[in-house]
């Protein structure tokens, strides 16, 4: 819906939020800017704005596109209005020392350049909250290990589209056992080409056969390690 024939001062708060996820869900990125723009005149705190509006509607999209009611292309385009919003509040709630959910490190493993899921798993991770380092794609053991070292996350995600590459997630995953930080760490797989076995057979966490799944499964861990923390 274009904010250009409704008036956003008019609208009470709760239904700009719910436009929001409107336009949240059909990738209208200077909507977003516009509906976030408001509500942060209006006094609403940025974490509010980003819980109430943009991951609310990223749970929508991630849902759907679950559920094989919403494509690639879509979400891709729901993800880059996400991150419009994003680029406002994310030096808000910098400043406000909002609690994320959790710090994710994920890259394309060595060999392989493919990055389409690999993208939108950190963007739909992202729109739920947690925040996203990413590696982009030929990721070597080294650039892992230095991501670790310097960014401490709680997950680390790796990606392979290619038979070829699927090996050396192993590699990584010993080398995290011979640094002594393996425990430490949830270790989340994805990629066309892997399943569940795979995921096993490699000692990984999870297989996450898409963006949706990354972010329920990253969620259930986040919450399983809460638990155990109290």
């Amino acid at each position: 819906m274009s904010d250009d024939e409704i008036n956003l001062k008019e609208l009470p708060d709760d239904e700009i939020y719910e436009l929001m996820k409107e336009d949240l869900y059909d990738g209208y990125a200077k909507e977003i800017v516009d509906e976030v723009s408001e509500m942060l005149s209006r006094g609403h705190q940025p974490y509010d704005i980003l819980i109430n509006g943009l991951v609310a509607g990223m749970d929508i999209v991630g849902i759907d596109f679950r559920d094989g009611i919403l494509f690639v292309p879509e979400v891709l385009m729901a993800a880059k209005a996400m991150k419009s919003g994003m680029a406002i509040l994310r030096p808000l709630l910098a400043e406000t020392g909002a609690e994320k959910i959790g710090t994710m490190v994920v890259g394309t493993v060595k060999g392989d350049i493919h990055d389409i899921g690999k993208n939108l798993t950190s963007m739909m991770m992202e729109g739920a909250g947690f925040e996203v380092i990413d590696l982009g794609v030929n990721n070597s053991v080294e650039n892992f290990m230095e991501a670790i070292e310097i960014h401490k996350p709680d997950i680390v995600g790796m990606s392979a589209l290619l038979t070829t590459t699927m090996p050396y997630m192993r590699v990584v995953i010993d080398a995290l056992k011979d640094a002594g930080i393996r425990q430490d760490l949830i270790v989340m797989v994805g990629g066309a080409p892997l399943n569940d076995a795979f995921a096993e057979d490699i000692e990984a966490d999870a297989y996450c056969r898409d963006a949706a799944v990354a972010v329920e499964t990253a969620k259930r861990f986040m919450q399983i390690r809460r638990e155990k923390t109290r």
